[in-house]
């Protein structure tokens, strides 16, 4: 084999090795175009895909620089541009069909582009950019140049396109806004104009818009002082008030999904809530056209929103999620729905051919359709997509004619490898995970999410079918690999099992068992050579700790043929039979794979960039072995990638992450061919797999979802010969194997449709006490899974082994279950307090503890939840304590009256703060300092004598104290200036400014804090009142409970039912009881923690103790008691409380044993005892009353005096809250007024800026204005200058051919006169019909095509045979020549004609432009003087608080009537109605004193005016003699004279500007003149140096050789030699003479002909002529 040869001419071996791309199957994730009228072209990855749709045939344009951004075409043009995605993306063109690129645009932006598009007319593509320029560009695409561009921040695009009439308009559409944009040129200067289009709201209603900066309705409020605009308001100064709008007056608007152009150049756009709208461009107006009738829709749903629209004559096709296109015919403001066509899903895109003749509609799953006008079938399937994305590929083997593909939807696809077409497709109709082909048979096995595994017959392409199904567990099949061979079939799960399978279709796919590993298996890889007899498997794990897990097992070929003992009953494979051994990597490994000789290890380490090699332990080991890198290759691939090896072991293909494939030498490890098919913006390779032969490569990308079919551009024919002939050999070895297989493939009679059943079919024989085999029944129909199916064949084995014993432990469980039910039915007799639950009767101990658990989980889950609501409350608690009680000074409380219905409430009050302090000190201290300043300023102004100023410094302090006192009557103001009675409660008013002086905004800041004082103080002033009255009655209530005390004695002593009056405090009086909880309020038992239980308990016996011992030590007051009756001393009213012994024998009916005698009195009494003891009993209970009396009518005094003192307290309180309330009423309005001022400082700032703003545009305007003037006037001049020179041409004709006869000479001038005619290209009438845009006008490239046409017509008018009869050939010639010039001349014309006219309307729209800037501009100012005005107005007019005594009447003598015996009794209405003209005639009174009151003003203003005038007659006196004296020149003459003084000025203004002009344009002509002449002479005196030098150095040997002949000549004789050189003068001096004379008449006739062309250029300039 090849593995054997030696590797020493490497270096030659792998020479010039390299993979070209054939095809590459993409479906449109993007828009398709339109490339022609019969070519479509998307992207897909990084190729462009290029379909003809008549052909079917696809061309691919890949970028070299990675994935493809977005892509527009060029109908006309046939280009194609796309963009890169890339940091600092460039946009490229490449022309169609020679896809050759023709330019490169490399531009600013740093992200990516995510529109690009054409204009229809003109070399012209524009590009928008999304973040984080957000920038829309206009691009010359041909010179690669940026015409303008403009950045809007926050503005993104999902639709924008040319306008197809009109390449100067664009729109620009998203979900929220529609912009249209202008593209005006100046020559080769572009601008863009934005102009954003006022959108519906929501239910498609216009909106009514309000001018947000000069807002014109709003009311003016004469009390509160102006209303200014919400901005204003929310103090907003920037750009941000030109656009702000409150929450409640922003409402939804429309969101338009689409747009397309009309030929009259409106818009029609559709919106996502179903409306339809049309755009007039140039106002902006929008209308919503109605619907005129509802159609039949599919199932009956309702019209939705428009996801697409395309336009077509007299409406538009739409469509929308439902699959259906619907035809919208638009008259008016009206439009009917029609449906068109339907389609299978719903659509994305719809896009007309050029010619429109065929639709395409295009899916939101990549199919595209076309639909041909008048065609049968009209719909065509161009592309169908597959269902998912591509999951794997594999080659049908031998891998040279056919491969199959599978998505993750479960579609298996099989293609042709030449062209990619599709051959047949089966739908497995679950997701799907992998796909492998066998190499010895035509099957292939499919492997999904479920756990299943399908074996497809692929024998016949055009018709695959599923013959076996294999349900290998519940975890889904992630890896699925054939040996070299196809002897066996490993599939791996996400569990990590790896199940082993016999590949024969013969052998029903046999399962022979799996093998456990880590979960997330990475890889396996096989080695089964044809000479081995074990196939070697290597499987790749992860471990947690950054290392990665090899696991090695061998499988004998003949595992078939080897007894069941090689698994256990569960059918684990045991791994002393496979040989399994485990090694760790110290590094991750993201692939794995074996080599083919030598125990080498090949893999790709996923965090650094190496590949390397190791070796196999020959050695058997025991647990896990460590493997080191045996070679450490560095690549240029980054990423996580793969490794896979060729069929014949010699080449090792790497993907990674980065998108590039390496084929590398696996002796060496370099790479020999390498290949990018996809990039890292996809995320790379996803999935590679090489033909047999090696001369197939298919890679798939991970994301892209590209498909990339590559093959070998060149390789050495070693190479080929190497993988060819072992792909030979190994075919040959396999050919017995491959026949018979697929022999039995097609004589096999499993069906396609059903799936074969594993498991075995159930016997009905069952053990009846089973009851696992009872579960199994139940369960009988539901597929189980092999895995599953082995572990019940387990079960049942076991079932059978210990069978006897089962039926031991379920009589036992039967014989409790009947226990168990007595009991259960016993409980149900009980009382419910008694009876136990259902769940308590389980004997599942499991169960048991399953719900304790939970019952305790619930517990502690309410449990901590109390916690939490009672922390929360806490919490709350601490908040409302800390800010309404503990941060208190003064805590509120209340006082109650005894006997009336009064309450007084204190004034709560919180200590100022350290800042609140600082502000007062430091106003206290301005206004101290501003009383000494006044102080001084008055002894400076006022002249004292000499004796008062030693008076005073004798007296210094009196006086200091008589100043203080007269500074304090000077600034103290009366109440009704005041505004309040603070003065009542001892507040200091004199250093408060006077309402009336309050304008600055410093003053009204420092008058509140003042105020804030004042009011301080009022509340801490009565507060003290009410302390000293709450002391007050705390001390009566204790007097009256001490005099209760005795009340309550004599009333017992006198045996009253009277009961005792004891004042107490309420809640209100002390609210600090409402923050404590007595013990008596909770009505449930207080529950105790463990540690309080277990204290109580402790602590009980001890306090039993004491109390025992208390009881036993009584004996003190027992005796008292038995002696005295408990007293010490008997008082008098004791004596009503003694029993003689007369009264008990008195009691008659009684039993004497009823009544005992008292201890206390033992004598025996007496008659005369008796009466006196009655007279004292009499006595003694009349002083008891009168002291009874007496103390209750002291109490009752008392307390009316404490209630007469509340009751002054109370009115001193309502007095104080009047004058709290007074001065926060006088802070309420002066912190309005700040207010107010702060919006109205805020309105003007902003007017400033917006002012600023806009003087920066006048300023560009005007700049710009400037250059379009200056453009337009050279462009101007360039234009005249043209058309002087064609009528130059024209009138200088016949001077031309003036030596030919006249006759000729008109001959000629009517050919001059002639041009020739184009032919247009006619198009055809069907295609002016379909077109619905008509014609468009033409192209920059069209103009230099018609003008390459017309130089093509000359050259036929130029040939000979047009040539009139007789004229010399020389001639015509020259004619041809001067009509040649004539006609580019007139081009030129007309090219300059039409920039000229261009450059006019920028010019006039700039100044439109311009004068609506100046116009704002005006406004603004206007706005500015309204509003200083208003603020003047403002801080004039103040808003003081006066108090007013109300209720007073004025009576001019103080009696009151007493006797109505003269009275006389009137009608109510009488004195009515003389109190109403009583108050009308006040009113007449009033109004004419505010008359009288306005004259007085009107007399003030008059005399005001009369001094005015006086002043002004003074000035004007002053200015009339001034004048009279006055310097009159003539100038000044001449401007008293001249009427238009002005306008004579600024024509010699504009004369001389002209004239400096021109001076300024000659001098800078002869200046660059000079400057060429002095170039010239410095080039020429260089070279006469030059020449100087080589004369300098040959003068030497001529001086010689003249020396010489001179020596010569005077040997010879100098006689002849002197006449022959005076003949050669003579004639010198004759030939002279005559080229003079020549040269004088030539002058002349030049001198002539210089005159006439200045005289006829003159006549074409302005003549500046001096005034």
């Amino acid at each position: 084999m090849a593995q054997g040869r030696e590797r020493e001419d490497a270096s030659t071996h792998f020479t010039n090795a390299s993979l070209s791309v054939r095809w590459v199957q993409g479906f449109p994730s993007q828009n398709v175009h339109f490339v022609n009228d019969h070519t479509i072209c998307y992207p897909s990855g990084n190729y462009v895909i290029f379909i003809n749709l008549e052909t079917k045939k696809k061309t691919v344009l890949q970028c070299i620089n990675g994935i493809v951004g977005v892509v527009a075409t060029n109908v006309p043009g046939e280009v194609v541009a796309f963009s890169d995605r890339r940091l600092k993306p460039v946009i490229y063109i490449y022309s169609f069909p020679a896809l050759s690129r023709k330019n490169k645009l490399k531009g600013n932006i740093l992200l990516d582009y995510t529109l690009l598009c054409f204009s229809y007319c003109g070399t012209y593509l524009a590009s928008y950019s999304s973040l984080p320029e957000f920038e829309l560009a206009l691009w010359n695409w041909e010179s690669s140049v940026i015409l303008c561009k403009k950045s809007n921040p926050g503005m993104d695009v999902s639709q924008m396109s040319f306008n197809p009439m009109n390449w100067h308009q664009m729109c620009l559409s998203s979900s929220s806004i529609v912009s249209v944009w202008t593209i005006e040129r100046s020559n080769q200067d572009h601008h863009f104009k934005m102009r954003l289009v006022k959108l519906p709201l929501e239910d498609g209603s216009l909106a009514s818009e309000t001018d947000l900066l000069f807002p014109t309705s709003l009311s003016k409020n004469l009390i509160y002082g102006p209303v200014l605009p919400l901005s204003a308001i929310a103090g907003l100064v920037g750009e941000e008030a030109e656009t702000f709008r409150p929450k409640d007056d922003i409402y939804p608007l429309l969101h338009p999904t689409m747009h397309c152009w009309t030929p009259s150049s409106d818009l029609y756009v559709g919106c996502e809530e179903g409306h339809f709208l049309t755009i007039n461009t140039e106002t902006l107006k929008v209308t919503v056209l109605q619907k005129v009738e509802e159609i039949s829709l599919l199932d009956g749903g309702p019209l939705i929103s428009p996801l697409t629209l395309v336009y077509q004559k007299d409406g538009v096709l739409t469509s929308g999620i439902d699959g259906m296109i619907y035809s919208f015919i638009v008259k008016d403001s009206k439009y009917q729905v029609k449906n068109f066509v339907e389609v299978d899903a719903p659509v994305a895109n719809l896009v007309f051919s050029p010619s429109y003749k065929m639709l395409l509609i295009q899916t939101d799953k990549g199919t595209v359709y076309t639909y041909t006008f008048g065609a049968e079938p009209a719909l065509d399937k161009v592309l169908e997509a597959c269902d998912g994305k591509v999951q794997a590929m594999d080659f049908i083997t031998p891998g040279t004619k056919h491969f199959l593909t599978l998505t993750n939807s479960g579609e298996v696809a099989i293609l042709w490898i030449e062209d990619c077409t599709c051959a047949s497709k089966v739908l497995l109709g679950t997701p799907a995970t992998t796909l492998a082909c066998s190499p010895s048979s035509a099957s292939a096995v499919v492997g999904t999410v479920d756990g299943y595994l399908y074996f497809l017959d692929v024998h016949n392409v055009e018709a695959p079918r599923v013959i076996h199904t294999l349900f290998l567990s519940e975890s889904p099949v992630k890896i699925l690999t054939y040996d070299q061979r196809g002897v066996f079939l490993l599939a791996g799960t996400v569990e990590g099992n790896i199940f082993v399978i016999d590949a024969r279709p013969s052998s029903s796919f046999k399962i022979f068992g799996y093998t456990e590993t880590n979960k997330d298996l990475l890889q396996i890889s096989t080695v089964s050579l044809p000479v081995s007899d074990v196939v070697e498997v290597l499987v790749l794990s992860p471990l947690p700790e950054i290392r990665s897990r090899l696991e090695y097992f061998v499988l004998p070929t003949r595992l078939s043929q080897v007894p069941s003992a090689i698994s256990d009953e569960r059918g684990r494979l045991k791994d002393d039979f496979i040989h399994k051994f485990l090694y760790e990597v110290e590094h991750p490994l993201s692939s794995a794979v074996l080599g083919f000789e030598g125990n080498k290890i090949y893999g790709f380490c996923s965090q650094v960039p190496y590949i390397c090699s190791y070796l196999i332990p020959k050695k058997n080991h025991v647990g896990v072995c460590v493997l080191k890198p045996h070679q450490k290759v560095q690549t240029k691939q980054y990423g996580s990638g793969m490794i896979s090896m060729s069929s014949h072991g010699l080449w090792l293909l790497t993907i990674a992450k980065c998108g590039f494939l390496c084929v590398r030498d696996i002796f060496s490890l370099e790479t020999f061919a390498r290949c990018r098919s996809h990039s890292h913006q996809g995320h790379g390779i996803q999935y590679i797999k090489m033909s047999m032969d090696g001369q197939h490569i298919l890679v798939n990308g991970k994301d892209d979802g590209t498909l990339v079919y590559l093959k070998w551009k060149r390789l050495g024919a070693n190479l080929a010969n190497e993988i060819i002939e072992h792909c030979q050999q190994l075919i040959t070895s396999l050919s017995k194997m491959v026949e018979k297989e697929n022999e039995y493939l097609v004589t096999s009679g499993v069906s396609q449709d059903v799936k074969q059943e594993e498991e075995p079919t159930e016997s009905g024989k069952k053990l009846s006490l089973d009851s696992s085999q009872e579960e199994l029944a139940i369960h009988s129909d539901k597929e189980i899974s092999w895995i599953q199916q082995k572990s019940k064949e387990a079960i049942k084995n076991e079932v059978r082994l210990f069978s006897q014993k089962r039926k031991e432990i379920k009589r036992g469980i039967k014989e409790l279950s009947r226990t168990i039910t007595g009991m259960m039915e016993e409980n149900e007799k009980v009382e419910p307090i008694a009876k136990l639950e259902g769940q308590e009767f389980c004997l599942d101990l499991e169960e048991l503890e399953r719900l304790h658990d939970e019952s305790e989980e619930e517990v502690a889950k309410i449990r901590k939840d109390v916690e939490m609501h009672n922390l929360a409350k806490s919490y709350l608690t601490e908040l409302i304590r800390e800010e309404c009680w503990n941060s208190m000074a003064v805590k509120g409380r209340a006082l109650k009256c005894f006997h009336i219905p009064y309450v007084v409430e204190n004034f709560p009050m919180k200590e100022r703060t350290e800042e609140e302090l600082q502000q007062l000190n430091r106003v206290l201290q301005q206004k101290k300092t501003e009383a000494e300043c006044l102080k001084l300023r008055k002894e400076i102004v006022e002249v004292q004598s000499s004796a008062t100023m030693l008076k005073k410094h004798h007296d210094e302090e009196d006086e200091e104290e008589e100043d203080e006192e007269n500074v304090v009557k000077d600034t103290s103001l009366p109440n009704y200036m005041l505004g309040s009675l603070s003065t009542d409660f001892g507040a200091d008013t004199s250093l408060l400014t006077s309402q009336l002086e309050l304008h600055s905004r410093e003053e009204k800041i420092n008058q509140i804090i003042l105020l804030k004082d004042i009011i301080y103080k009022v509340k801490k002033a009565f507060n003290s009142e009410f302390d000293a009255a709450y002391k007050q009655k705390e001390i009566e209530i204790a007097r009256v409970k001490e005099r209760n005390v005795r009340i309550e004695e004599i009333i017992t002593d006198l045996e009253l039912e009277e009961k005792v009056w004891q004042p107490v405090f309420e809640d209100c009086e002390k609210p600090e009881r409402a923050l404590v909880v007595e013990d008596d309020e909770i009505s449930f038992q207080k529950h105790l923690a463990p540690w309080q239980k277990s204290k109580t308990e402790m602590t009980t016996p001890f306090d039993m103790e004491q109390q025992q011992q208390a009881l036993a030590s009584d004996a003190r007051q027992r005796g008292l008691m038995d002696m005295m009756g408990g007293v010490l001393e008997v008082k008098k009213e004791d004596i009503l409380r003694m029993f003689p012994a007369f009264a008990l024998t008195s009691l008659s009916g009684h039993d004497s044993s009823v009544v005992k005698p008292q201890p206390r009195f033992n004598a025996v009494v007496c008659p005369d005892v008796s009466s006196l003891y009655q007279a004292d009993r009499k006595l003694t209970s009349k002083s008891l009353e009168t002291e009874l009396k007496k103390l209750q009518n002291s109490i009752q005094e008392s307390t009316q005096n404490l209630d007469e003192h509340l009751k002054r307290l109370f009115e001193r309180r309502v007095k104080a809250e009047m004058v709290v309330n007074q001065e926060e009423l006088k802070i309420n309005n002066l912190v309005f007024s700040l207010l107010l001022d702060e919006e109205l400082s805020s309105r003007e700032q902003f007017l400033n800026n917006y002012l600023l703003k806009k003087q920066e545009e006048k300023s560009k305007t005007a700049e710009a204005i400037r250059k379009a003037r200056g453009d337009l006037d050279v462009f101007k001049e360039h234009h005249d200058n043209l058309v002087a020179e064609d009528k130059i041409l024209d009138r200088s004709f016949k001077k031309e051919f003036s030596d030919i006869s006249g006759h000729q000479v008109d001959i000629l001038y009517k050919l001059f006169k002639r041009r020739p005619r184009i032919h247009k290209q006619k198009t055809h009438a069907d295609v002016n019909s379909l077109v619905p845009y008509g014609e468009r006008p033409g192209s920059g490239k069209l103009n230099k095509e018609n003008f390459t046409q017309l130089m093509k017509a000359m050259d036929e008018l130029d040939n000979i045979s047009n040539m009139p009869e007789g004229l010399d050939p020389f001639v015509w010639e020259h004619f041809c020549t001067t009509r040649r010039a004539k006609v580019e001349n007139e081009y030129k014309v007309k090219q300059k004609a039409a920039g000229l006219q261009e450059m006019t309307t920028f010019l006039r729209r700039r100044v439109e432009d311009d004068e609506a800037v100046q116009h704002e501009i005006e406004k603004v100012f206007q706005e500015l003087l309204r509003l200083q005005e208003e603020k003047v107005r403002f801080q004039v007019n103040l808003t003081i608080q006066i108090l007013l005594k109300q209720g007073q009447v004025e009576l001019e003598n103080f009696q009151l009537i007493l006797e109505y015996s003269d009275a006389i009794l009137i009608n109510k209405n009488i004195i009515e109605d003389l109190n109403s003209v009583i108050r009308a005639q006040g009113q007449k009174k009033v109004a004419s004193m505010m008359e009288s009151k306005e004259v007085h003003k009107g007399i003030y203003q008059i005399e005001w005016e009369h001094k005015k005038m006086e002043m002004e007659m003074e000035d004007l006196n002053q200015k009339a003699w001034d004048i009279q004296m006055l310097f009159f020149s003539r100038d000044r003459q001449k401007y008293l004279n001249e009427p238009n003084y002005e306008n004579l000025i600024a024509i010699q203004i504009g004369i001389m500007e002209q004239t400096i002009n021109v001076i300024d344009k000659t001098h800078r002509k002869n200046v660059e003149n000079c400057k060429k002449l002095l170039k010239k002479l410095g080039r020429y005196s260089n070279q006469k140096d030059i020449a100087n030098y080589m004369l300098s150095c040959n003068l030497r040997e001529e001086l010689v050789a003249v020396s010489e002949r001179q020596d010569i000549c005077n040997e010879m004789g100098s006689k002849l030699t002197c006449e022959k050189i005076a003949k050669e003068r003579y004639e010198n001096l004759l030939k002279k003479q005559k080229l003079t004379n020549i040269s004088k008449q030539q002058a002349e006739q030049i001198s002539i002909l210089q005159a006439e062309v200045e005289r006829l250029r003159m006549k074409t300039f302005p003549a500046l002529v001096p005034m």
